[in-house]
């Protein structure tokens, strides 16, 4: 077993240990992603939208009306959002539970802040991951320096969350992951592929072997990635939106998210980290 694989048996250092405070929790937030993001009829979204306007299918209880048919419905880009457990952070703590309906004063603020803190959280979700990593106990200290500093921002109030510079706190906190990936990565040996950024869509990768590469941000839309090896490659921000997953090997992958994999496809043989989930629609 590879030591990125062996760290994922440890829990997050998040509240909770279950990494549970960095999943949405949509029975306790406000609906925030059904109002605040606008959406443009395309592929994954059946109707125009604009930012700051509920969705038509969100109902008075904050549940989506169709939720049990998105995709079918031509929704399929709500199914693949994840919000890293900020909606419910606004709605409950920034705001103390007084939901923009009942309190229309809010509303304005509270769907500025969303945005803000939905970038906290993601920041949250990767050092987390970052901090069980074995490879990374190098920087174990300055992980967790920065997941303590991110935390204690998103306590704050939602002046203070509005006069944060995200941007800022984007570039410090990448700079550590890149050194995190980096230390994982070294242990695969031979020549790494990087790949940052790169133009992958509709790339032919079947069985491809990634080991170790950095797909940072590579754009794999579309991407034959059937059979591929991408143990311990480097995900962070890669678009894998109908990316052909099936029979890949995604075990030990580093700072791979839920959304990425429900963007894809796959099946029954495609192996993930424990830690994620298999899309319903595989």
């Amino acid at each position: 077993m590879s030591a990125t694989s062996e760290a994922r048996d440890h829990p997050e250092p998040i509240a909770g240990g279950d990494g549970s405070a960095l999943r949405a929790d949509c029975g306790n937030c406000f609906g925030l992603c059904c109002v605040v993001p606008a959406f443009a009829a395309s592929a994954d979204f059946a109707i125009d939208k604009p930012a700051g306007r509920a969705c038509p299918n969100l109902r008075q209880d904050f549940r989506c009306g169709i939720h049990d048919r998105l995709r079918p419905e031509g929704f399929t880009g709500c199914t693949v959002y994840d919000c890293f457990g900020a909606g419910q952070k606004v709605s409950q703590v920034t705001f103390g539970g007084r939901d923009w309906r009942r309190n229309p004063g809010t509303a304005k603020q509270m769907f500025e802040v969303f945005p803000v803190m939905r970038d906290l959280h993601e920041l949250l979700r990767y050092l987390a991951e970052a901090l069980a990593l074995e490879a990374a106990r190098p920087i174990r200290a300055e992980l967790r320096a920065a997941f303590d500093e991110i935390e204690g921002l998103t306590q704050g109030d939602p002046d203070s969350l509005l006069r944060l510079d995200a941007a800022a706190r984007w570039r410090q906190v990448n700079a550590l992951l890149l050194r995190a990936s980096e230390l994982v990565r070294a242990g695969v040996g031979g020549r790494r592929k990087d790949r940052r950024g790169a133009d992958l869509i509709g790339a032919k990768l079947k069985g491809a072997d990634l080991r170790g590469a950095s797909l940072r941000g590579a754009y794999l839309i579309g991407a034959d990635l059937r059979g591929a090896d991408l143990r311990t490659a480097d995900l962070i921000g890669a678009d894998l939106r109908d990316a052909d997953l099936r029979g890949a090997d995604l075990t030990g992958s580093i700072f791979l998210v839920q959304a990425q994999l429900d963007a894809a496809r796959g099946d029954t043989a495609t192996r993930i980290p424990p830690s994620l989930t298999r899309p319903a629609h595989w």
